[in-house]
């Protein structure tokens, strides 16, 4: 048994395993909170626990996945190049967007934690959660933050986005589809962009733009912003 599991194999089958037994059950029970990646993190925890298996032994093979977020996430391209177009005729709209999107997550964060009393690499880890996961494994290390934590929040955010955001457009009655698409993706990056290419080709498009421009202008400003709230 020990044989087995301790080796990339393991980590890799139950992975994608898992991952599609969770997009079964999110699709015969259409709850926004079953989304597949939760629910793939929940069973896979479960099953660790149970047969009393480390993370480090799992990850032997998870890494393996992990390696391939990054080249993943250039897919999101596609959407974004069919809507050219939308692209060049809004594009100063979208930088102010997003910029400002990013400003308002990374300052209400800091002051929030401060407000909580939150330990200083507690509040750093959370500072990306809005970016994609590579982005903001980078930020958290460039940071000396805890990389797991940032993770963990970036996954929270993503989910909370995906279940409230499209309520949240309603409640607002945000219907442009070029604004639609960049709250979802700046807000809450891949698990967003999902959200937006459920509304359409424009809304997803536009939320793939966001989560690129969110994690460039995250790892341009946020030391310049740290220092400045240290201060």
């Amino acid at each position: 048994m020990n044989f087995a599991v301790d080796t990339p194999i393991f980590g890799v089958t139950i992975s994608i395993v898992v991952y599609f037994f969770a997009v079964f059950i999110s699709k015969k029970i259409r709850l926004p909170i079953l989304n597949p990646l939760l629910l793939s993190i929940a069973i896979i925890i479960f099953i660790l626990n149970i047969f009393r298996i480390d993370y480090q032994t799992y990850s032997i093979g998870g890494s393996i996945i992990t390696f391939f977020l990054a080249p993943a996430t250039i897919v999101l391209a596609v959407p974004l190049y069919k809507e050219w177009n939308v692209l060049k005729s809004n594009f100063f709209v979208i930088i102010i967007g997003v910029l400002v999107g990013v400003l308002s997550g990374i300052i209400s964060t800091y002051f929030l934690g401060k407000f909580f009393n939150l330990d200083l690499n507690l509040i750093e880890s959370l500072l990306p959660k809005n970016t994609t996961t590579p982005i903001a494994i980078e930020i958290a290390n460039m940071l000396n933050a805890n990389a797991s934590l940032t993770v963990t929040f970036v996954i929270l955010s993503g989910t909370l986005g995906y279940v409230i955001g499209e309520y949240i457009l309603k409640v607002f009655h945000i219907n442009d589809k070029v604004a639609r698409g960049i709250s979802l993706g700046t807000a809450s990056h891949v698990m967003g962009t999902t959200k937006a290419m459920e509304f359409g080709e424009v809304e997803g498009a536009m939320a793939s733009l966001a989560i690129s421009l969110a994690g460039i202008l995250t790892i341009l400003i946020l030391p310049f912003i740290l220092n400045i709230l240290r201060f």
